[in-house]
């Protein structure tokens, strides 16, 4: 069994989509360990894509991502990272039938819906970056 962060970003939370994410989840077999709707801080934003800070959109990926509120899980099941990437799609062209390819509006960064760890490692390091938030 693995666990894995996701955060429904600000424009899943402002559309409503949060049941209709979580259910696919659910559906999937995947258990929701731990939920809770919150707001970021900047710092914590900036740590979690640190990694990205040298791109022109880092600084509206971070305006974006403190904008109104997001939805934290951990969830965990049977390879849940990959899972979980699985039902996301990815950021731009996803698939019809994943999260962002059914939901999201143009699949831009900002308006992409959801964040999830992309390996077991990640999934660790994030779920302890954002544990103050679950609690």
């Amino acid at each position: 069994m693995e666990n894995t962060l996701v955060i429904i970003k600000p424009d899943g939370v402002k559309r409503n989509l949060v049941g209709n994410i979580m259910e696919r989840f659910e559906n999937k077999g995947l258990t929701i360990l731990q939920l809770k709707m919150t707001r970021l801080d900047q710092k914590a934003v900036e740590e979690h894509y640190a990694h990205i800070s040298h791109l022109s959109v880092w600084g509206d990926i971070i305006s974006f991502m403190i904008s109104g509120p997001v939805v934290i899980m951990v969830l965990e099941g049977h390879n849940a990272v990959a899972e979980v990437r699985r039902l996301m799609g990815t950021t731009f062209d996803a698939a019809a039938g994943t999260i962002r390819g059914d939901l999201a509006l143009n699949g831009t960064i900002g308006d992409n819906l959801i964040h999830a760890s992309d390996s077991v490692e990640n999934a660790q390091l994030e779920i302890e970056r954002f544990s103050s938030y679950l609690r």
